[in-house]
């Protein structure tokens, strides 16, 4: 039974008092963290924090590395997806998920929110070292075909559900990929599915998005007719793509918002009056990989957001660290600190996923994994991060 202790320790939510010692048992429940110097502890260099929790990821994607070029936008990004993610054999494919699972392990990360359009991931999921909530995406923009989309997803979403595990969470549910790609009686039929469960959706990643929605003018229409989708139907509302599409789902569903490049203060003010609990998720290194735009973020603080921070896939960033995400965001708003961003990383992100009743704070009770930070100095440039626990 592990006794540990740095110069720093972060809980999830603040800093600790100096000379806090950490009681680990033997499989990772925190026991008691207690003050005063402790001789039996281990003294760990940097900063001592609960494991990462990624609230945004594509491990079926991993393959994907490094196919399409930055600073594509968008739009042209999302054509090379469907041209290019079938170019390999269920092998290589495989094997890429395996690295980045172990990737995602090695950078800290004990629970992640993972999309999926396919089954391909139930085999990453069995593993022993992450909590996951598998966030199944339904996709149909053409309103005849509602039923039809949401039954494919239904079919993948019983394959997860399907899964057991007696250690860790294995969770699930039907989501919107995003507004453009999800028609309004979509969106009403993954509202009824459950009432009760997270819904995440690429939201505003492009201003493009809200181009549509508020006069179907812009790229959007030249998505749609690469991939032959009739958009005929669709009528503008003459506002942003947030503010018309909420309208087509419950209040009572927790929300993940991901992405949020374009995403303006009406619009966050408009989501949290409309729903219950909302959560705002960074995934900075790809929003710079595609877009080379980051969110506003001091206007999200402003509004009162919970943020949390996801990594993305690793077809739109180099790779899956959150701790690489906190260190772009120290980059370009340098005046935020670093108990602030882990926090975002930790227990923000646990909450969005429904966990932070097992991860995201140092709590006695709690299984949070701990992980190590060094060279969280003003920007974070060499900064490190090792799994302790």
């Amino acid at each position: 039974m592990p006794f540990l202790t740095a110069k720093q320790i972060h809980n999830g939510r603040t800093w600790l008092p100096e000379n806090s010692v950490i009681e680990v048992a033997d499989d990772g429940t925190v026991v008691a963290i207690g003050n005063g110097p402790n001789d039996a502890a281990i003294f760990y260099e940097g900063i001592l924090a609960p494991g990462f929790v990624n609230a945004h990821c594509h491990l079926e994607l991993s393959h994907m590395k490094g196919l399409i070029p930055e600073h594509t936008r968008l739009i042209p990004f999302l054509k090379n997806i469907p041209q290019h993610r079938n170019d390999f054999t269920d092998a290589q494919k495989q094997a890429a998920r395996e690295h980045a699972y172990n990737e995602l392990v090695e950078n800290g990360v004990v629970a992640v929110g993972d999309i999926a359009n396919t089954s391909e991931t139930l085999d990453v999921r069995t593993r022993d070292k992450l909590h996951f909530y598998t966030f199944v995406e339904s996709i149909g923009f053409n309103e005849a075909n509602a039923q039809r989309s949401f039954d494919n997803a239904l079919q993948v979403y019983g394959a997860f559900a399907a899964q057991r595990s007696n250690d860790k969470v294995l969770r699930q549910s039907i989501v919107p990929h995003a507004p453009y790609s999800v028609s309004s009686s979509l969106f009403r039929l993954i509202d009824m599915h459950r009432k009760d469960v997270i819904i995440s959706i690429h939201n505003q990643e492009s201003d493009e998005e809200n181009a549509y929605y508020a006069s179907k003018e812009g790229a959007v229409n030249d998505l749609l007719l690469t991939l032959g989708i009739d958009d005929s139907f669709f009528y503008p509302t003459g506002r942003s793509s947030i503010q018309s599409y909420l309208e087509w789902m419950s209040q009572h569903h927790p929300f993940i918002f991901v992405h949020n490049t374009y995403t303006k203060h009406l619009d966050v003010q408009y989501a949290h009056s409309r729903l219950d609990e909302t959560y705002w998720c960074l995934c900075p290194n790809a929003n710079m990989y595609i877009e080379n735009k980051l969110p506003d973020i001091n206007m999200f603080i402003s509004e009162g957001a919970n943020i949390c921070i996801g990594t993305d896939s690793l077809a739109s960033n180099h790779r899956l660290s959150v701790l690489s995400e906190l260190v772009c965001i120290k980059k370009h708003y340098p005046h935020l600190d670093w108990a602030r961003l882990l926090t975002w990383a930790t227990l923000n992100s646990a909450r969005a996923l429904q966990m932070e009743d097992i991860v995201g704070t140092i709590e006695p009770g709690k299984k949070p994994g701990i992980i190590q930070l060094t060279g969280l100095d003003d920007t974070g440039i060499d900064a490190q991060v090792k799994r302790v626990i």
